[in-house]
């Protein structure tokens, strides 16, 4: 039974933060742009792409990991983008540059604790991508009223 709250818990959570932190970085594109660029680790031509196609991404993750279709490969994907994410942040910080992590929004330089914050999200992650190896079935209760009258 805890398994199973974990299990929504850890979905909701996810995909929520995926789903608005892709909506933040979808209305202001060229600001994450500009975010990226100062991380000063992605060549000039490929940060307007993934400027742009990165909050998609983010979006389609977020809305499939609330619908639970093939959760564990969804995400093992979201524990790869985190992952990233991490690593990103802390050569960053590490090489002391100042940027803006722009990763719920703009104007937050890289810290501690925005790596410190990308981390606790890798744990419901990881939790989702290994849980299958428990066989535990977390599926919605039938309404026994419903079930009665079919």
């Amino acid at each position: 039974m805890l398994l199973c709250i974990l299990h929504w818990v850890s979905r909701g959570l996810l995909g929520g933060v995926f789903l608005y932190s892709g909506y933040v970085k979808l209305q202001a594109t060229l600001q994450f742009a500009v975010a990226i660029t100062g991380y000063k680790l992605v060549p000039d031509t490929f940060v307007l792409p993934l400027a742009t196609y990165l909050p998609w991404i983010e979006i389609g993750l977020g809305l499939l990991l609330l619908s639970g279709w093939k959760i564990r490969y969804v995400s093992l994907g979201a524990a790869g983008l985190l992952l990233g994410f991490i690593i990103v942040l802390a050569i960053t910080y590490l090489r002391g540059i100042q940027a803006d992590c722009g990763c719920f929004g703009f104007g937050e330089r890289i810290s501690p604790l925005t790596i410190a914050r990308d981390s606790v999200l890798l744990v419901p992650a990881v939790f989702l991508t290994i849980e299958s190896r428990f066989n535990i079935r977390c599926r919605i209760p039938r309404n026994p009223v419903l079930r009665a009258v079919s």
